[in-house]
C-alpha cells in the first residue's frame, strides 16, 4: 500500500512539473501569466512559427497596445488585427491573431489609401476627405451593415489626434474587387480605398464576423510623432 501511494505521488509530481495529463490546462494557466514579458515574448515565438511574413517588432507593439487596452479597462476580445504598412500592397500585411489559442486566423491583403502613396503607404491623415489611411489603435464595432462597398464593418479610432475621426470618416473594413491578388499579377500592386482597410471580396465576410465586436485592431507605420505619444505603446 505504502509503494502504491509513493508510485501515485510520483505520477502527480510529473503531472505538475511537465504539464501533461490531467494538470496540463493548469499548467498552461500558470506558465507563462498574461501580461508578463514572458508571455509577449512566447506569443512572439508561436504566431511567428505560423506567420514568418510578420515583423517580431510590430507584433511585439501590438501585443503591448493590446495589454494597455486592458488595462484600460476596454473590453477587448482575445483577438488582434495587424496592418503593417511599412510593407508594399503586393505583399500579405494584415493579420488577424486568435490570442488564447496563439493561432494566425488570416493573412492577407489589404489596401490603403488612395492619397496614402501607390504601391507604398508612406502618407497618412486623421482628416475628412484626405483619402488617406489613419493610423493606431483601433476597436472594431458590433453590427456589420451592407453599404456603398457591400459587407462592411465600421471602426473607432482610439487615439486622440490620431484616428478619432475614424469613424465620421467611414474608415470601415469591406471587400473590394481591387484588393484581389489578381490586381497584383496584372500590376504589381493593389488598387487603393478612400482610406478604407480593404481586403478580397472573397475573404471579406468572414474576416469581418471573426472581428467584428469589440476587437482591437493595431495599424502600423513608422511615423515618427505616433510612436512617440501613443499611450497604447508604453512598455
Amino acid at each position: 500500500m505504502k509503494k502504491k501511494l509513493q508510485a501515485i505521488t510520483l505520477l502527480l509530481v510529473i503531472f505538475c512539473v511537465t504539464g501533461w495529463g490531467p494538470f496540463s490546462l493548469f499548467y498552461r494557466t500558470i506558465d507563462v501569466p498574461i501580461g508578463s514579458k514572458e508571455w509577449v515574448e512566447k506569443e512572439i515565438q508561436r504566431v511567428h512559427s505560423q506567420a514568418s511574413n510578420i515583423d517580431s517588432n510590430v507584433l511585439k507593439m501590438s501585443l503591448i497596445a493590446y495589454l494597455n487596452a486592458k488595462q484600460k479597462g476596454l473590453p477587448v476580445k482575445n483577438l488582434l488585427t495587424i496592418i503593417d504598412y511599412s510593407k508594399p500592397s503586393n505583399e500579405r500585411r494584415l493579420w488577424v491573431i486568435d490570442l488564447r489559442n496563439a493561432k494566425v486566423l488570416f493573412n492577407t491583403w489589404v489596401t490603403h489609401g488612395r492619397n496614402s502613396g501607390k504601391i507604398n503607404a508612406t502618407s497618412f491623415s486623421n482628416e475628412r476627405g484626405s483619402l488617406k489611411s489613419s493610423l493606431g489603435v483601433f476597436l472594431t464595432t458590433k453590427s456589420p451593415y451592407i453599404g456603398s462597398n457591400g459587407y462592411s464593418l465600421r471602426l473607432v479610432g482610439l487615439e486622440n489626434g490620431i484616428n478619432d475621426n475614424a469613424f465620421q470618416r467611414a474608415i470601415v473594413f469591406h471587400g473590394a474587387w481591387y484588393a484581389n491578388p489578381s490586381v497584383i499579377r496584372k500590376y504589381g500592386w493593389l488598387g487603393r480605398s478612400f482610406g478604407c482597410p480593404a481586403v478580397s471580396e472573397d475573404i471579406a465576410r468572414p474576416l469581418i464576423n471573426t472581428i467584428k465586436d469589440k476587437s482591437l485592431v493595431f495599424v502600423y507605420y513608422s511615423d515618427r510623432h505616433w510612436l512617440n505619444h501613443s499611450t497604447f505603446l508604453r512598455a
